[in-house]
């Protein structure tokens, strides 16, 4: 299982079977076309932290988390969470694109799709 973590300072940790890997990233200066999935899963998982409500699923997000049914985020919320989205990765989302948005994978390959298509 793929675990990533924020740190402070723009720093980010990646943890997997392979071991740990270190990296800088600052949303700010870089593009986010450039992103890996790990990147912007990690950069997700920013976002998605005011919102949560089962801590030790957060813990252990990954692609397969569901908002709703493992880290207990509430529809009015998840609303917020495209928002934030959209604001991050300077992209639109459309409502077709927005109720598929149930799991990280999903927003992840959304993100990417919007993003290709600029």
């Amino acid at each position: 299982m793929l675990s990533l973590k924020n740190i402070q300072n723009n720093k980010l940790i990646k943890i997997n079977s392979s071991g740990l890997e270190i990296f800088n990233v600052n949303s700010k200066r870089q593009t986010h076309n450039s992103m890996t999935k790990e990147e912007i899963i990690i950069q997700l998982s920013t976002i998605v932290k005011p919102y949560i409500q089962n801590e030790e699923a957060f813990k252990n997000i990954s692609e397969e988390t569901d908002f709703m049914n493992d880290l207990e985020i509430n529809s009015a919320n998840l609303v917020d969470i495209v928002l934030d989205v959209e604001d991050e990765f300077k992209i639109m989302i459309d409502n077709e694109s927005m109720d598929k948005m149930l799991t990280i994978k999903s927003v992840v390959e959304i993100i990417i799709e919007k993003q290709t298509a600029q």
